[in-house]
């Protein structure tokens, strides 16, 4: 009988680890939370008394246990030597978003006791890079929802790559006013010809056929859209497969009003087309006429 499959959880405090565990609960694993390490080898040796067999076993690891940096690596390497088959997840998040968690749950940072928030996650971020460097899988949990990540872990155990459908935003805005800081790709037409100096588009936005057509008919612009809706086409589904729940493309100009607004138009017909879940915003449209 194959042995069941054995997962570790761990992070940095804030980075959804608890959802992870219960979403490997709900997918049949045995679950301990906040498992000592140093403990993990004897949990192996022991029978389950269960009715039923579970589908894998899942440990919450991390600094809540004091010993727990410690004694993992050799706890790890010792269970790697006797051929014991585990993955290690590593959870992350950025700075701000785990703030803001901890501002929702007022719960206490493990390494803000003396210190700020701020302060704490980053120490407690500074401490766990060799064992990030360990992980098999790495997962910045930043831009997921509870249910998006528990969808993601569930759909990872299950090797199902196609379970999670990303969800794509198209963003057209102004470089004056400063790139979209939750951006994953920009790219930037500013190089196009500009409506803005036609007398009779000035004051029409990139919505209005005439500035559409204006645009669409630069042959650097049809190069443009060529090559980067095929590298599209080739990034979307691999960025699906590694789990990427969220993906933003921002799509620059001068103002936001003409260029950027048509390209990324343009960009989200066909992203539409290819059947993906996509929305468009445009950001600094503002108020010129359509």
């Amino acid at each position: 009988m194959p042995t069941p499959p054995l997962i570790i959880i761990t992070g940095l405090s804030g980075s959804g680890k608890s959802t992870a565990l219960d979403a490997l609960e709900d997918a049949g694993y045995y679950c301990v939370d906040n498992m000592p390490v140093a403990l993990l080898p004897k949990f192996l040796e022991l029978p389950l008394q269960t009715e039923a067999r579970p589908g894998g076993f899942a440990f919450g690891m991390d600094l809540r246990e004091p010993g727990f940096l410690h004694n993992c690596r050799q706890v790890f390497e010792g269970l790697r030597q006797q051929e014991s088959v585990f993955t290690i997840f590593y959870l992350e998040a950025n700075t701000e978003v785990i703030v803001q968690r901890y501002s929702q749950t007022r719960r206490q940072h493990p390494f803000a006791d003396r210190q700020s928030l701020v302060g704490g996650i980053e120490e407690e971020r500074k401490a766990l890079q060799t064992l990030r460097g360990w992980a098999d899988r790495v997962i910045d949990t930043s831009k997921y929802t509870v249910h998006d990540l528990k969808t993601l872990v569930r759909n990872i155990v299950k090797d199902d790559s196609t379970a999670l459908p990303i969800r794509l935003q198209i963003v057209s805005f102004g470089f004056k006013n400063g790139i979209p800081l939750n951006a994953d790709l920009v790219v930037d037409v500013r190089f196009i010809d500009n409506p803005y100096f036609d007398p009779d588009l000035k004051t029409k936005n990139g919505l209005h056929p005439d500035v559409e057509r204006f645009v669409l008919n630069r042959p650097e612009a049809k190069t443009l859209l060529s090559h980067y809706l095929a590298m599209l086409d080739f990034l979307i589904p691999l960025y699906q497969r590694e789990g990427k729940a969220y993906l933003t493309i921002g799509v620059g100009c001068t103002g936001g009003h003409h260029r950027s607004v048509v390209i990324a138009t343009q960009l989200e017909r066909h992203i539409r087309k290819q059947q993906h879940d996509v929305h468009l915003l445009h950001r600094d449209i503002g108020t010129l006429l359509q």
